[in-house]
């Protein structure tokens, strides 16, 4: 298949999969985005600044996410990731836009910002992966 007809079906494919959920936004989203409160990972206390977080779908949203580096772990929250637009993930000065990841990992004391745009209503679950029992769970609910 000459690669015309290739950009143009993965383009019928986005929106046939996109489209249903009424991505029908006027202007720039990103310049009215929300910034959400820190989410803090605390592994000393196993704690989260953060147990829930209230979304709305079509709307952009800007979330940083920081650990307090007593540990190495693992960061997910795959459903919402699906679930969503991803503009981009920053680490510090590098930016990375993206699309399909399920978890974020730290190693240091360090901050990761995620901007994206929740597309399906549901609740998501964010956690530690292996701590969740322990408290470290939380969830998105977006409406």
């Amino acid at each position: 298949m000459p690669a015309l007809q290739k950009s143009i079906a993965a383009i019928a494919v986005f929106l046939g999969v996109f489209a249903p959920f009424g991505a029908s936004a006027e202007g720039n989203l990103a310049a009215n985005g929300t910034d959400l409160d820190e989410l803090e990972i605390n592994m000393a206390d196993l704690t989260f600044s953060e147990t829930e977080y209230q979304l709305e779908t079509g709307q952009y949203y800007r979330l940083e996410i920081s650990s307090d580096g007593s540990d190495e772990i693992d960061f997910a929250m795959p459903e919402l990731l699906r679930n969503s637009w991803i503009n981009q993930v920053s680490v510090g000065e590098v930016s990375i836009s993206l699309a399909g990841f399920d978890e974020i990992s730290f190693g240091d004391e360090e901050t990761v910002e995620i901007s994206f745009v929740p597309v399906r209503p549901g609740e998501y679950d964010f956690y530690v992966p292996g701590y969740e029992t322990r408290g470290l769970i939380g969830k998105f609910v977006v409406k």
